[in-house]
C-alpha cells in the first residue's frame, strides 16, 4: 500500500496525508494501479457530470477533471516536450529548451489539440463508458513504465529523474499492468482495438525520443502520458463508440 499510495502523491495532486517513503521502484511498479484510480475517480465523477449536464459539457468537465486530479503533470510536460522536439534542434538544445519554463507557440499548440482530442473523444465514448474511462488512466500511466525501460535517462545525473532510472526495470515490474490488461477484456472488440492502439502509440513515442535524444525525462514520460490518453480515448470512438 505504501508503494501505491507514493505513487499516487508523485503523479496527482491528492491530499493523500503523510507523505510515503520515497521509493522510486515502488512508484514505478504501480503507475497501472494509480492509473486506475485515476479512471475510477473520472468514472464516477463522470456518472454525476452526465446527470446535471448535457453530453458536450460533462466530458468537458471530464477533461478538466483529469487535469486538475493530476495538478496538470502531464500537461507541463506535453507542453515542454512539444517546444523542445520542434524543429531540427540538436540534443543539448533541445534538452535546454524543455528545461525553461517559459511557454512557447509550440507547446499551447499541442496542449490546446490534445485537450479538444480528448473532450471530442469523451464525449462520443457510449459503449461501457463508466468502464472504458477507468481503464484508458491506467493505460496512460503504463507507458511511462515501457519509456523508462526502454531508453537511458537523456540528463544523466544531473537531472532531478535519475533516481528513477538507478535500477532497471525487469518484465515483472510489468506486473499491475496485467490488470487494465484483463479489464479491457470486458470492452469486446474494442478491448483488443484499446491494445493495439496502446502498443502502436508507445512503440511510436518511443522510436521517437530515441531518435531525437536517445533517451527520455520527465517531460517526455508526461508528453507520453497525455498523447497515449488522447489516443486511446479515439480508439474507444471506432465506430461510432457505440
Amino acid at each position: 500500500m505504501n508503494g501505491f499510495i507514493a505513487s499516487l502523491q508523485f503523479i496527482t495532486a491528492i491530499p493523500l496525508g503523510k507523505q510515503r517513503p520515497f521509493d522510486p521502484r515502488a512508484i514505478i511498479i504501480n503507475f497501472p494501479l494509480a492509473g486506475l484510480a485515476i479512471g475510477l475517480a473520472l468514472s464516477l465523477f463522470d456518472l454525476i457530470a452526465s446527470t446535471l449536464w448535457p453530453p458536450g459539457l460533462a466530458s468537458l468537465l471530464d477533461v478538466i477533471f483529469l487535469a486538475a486530479v493530476t495538478g496538470a503533470l502531464h500537461l507541463d510536460g506535453l507542453a515542454d516536450a512539444a517546444d523542445g522536439l520542434y524543429g531540427q534542434r540538436g540534443r543539448e538544445k533541445t534538452l535546454a529548451i524543455m528545461k525553461d519554463s517559459r511557454v512557447g507557440a509550440m507547446a499551447l499548440v499541442a496542449v490546446v489539440c490534445v485537450l479538444l482530442v480528448k473532450m471530442a473523444a469523451v464525449g462520443a465514448i457510449n459503449h461501457s463508458r463508466f468502464l472504458a474511462l477507468m481503464i484508458v488512466p491506467a493505460y496512460a500511466r503504463s507507458a511511462m513504465i515501457f519509456g523508462m525501460r526502454s531508453l537511458p535517462y537523456a540528463r544523466g545525473d544531473e537531472g532531478t529523474g535519475s533516481r528513477f532510472f538507478d535500477t532497471p526495470l525487469t518484465p515483472m515490474d510489468f506486473k499491475f499492468l496485467a490488470v487494465p490488461v484483463i479489464l479491457s477484456l470486458f470492452l469486446g472488440w474494442r478491448g483488443l482495438l484499446l491494445n493495439l492502439s496502446f502498443a502502436a502509440a508507445t512503440t511510436a513515442l518511443i522510436f521517437l525520443y530515441r531518435r531525437k535524444l536517445g533517451g527520455i525525462t520527465g517531460d517526455l514520460l508526461g508528453a507520453m502520458t497525455e498523447i497515449t490518453e488522447a489516443v486511446l480515448f479515439l480508439a474507444l470512438c471506432v465506430g461510432g463508440g457505440r
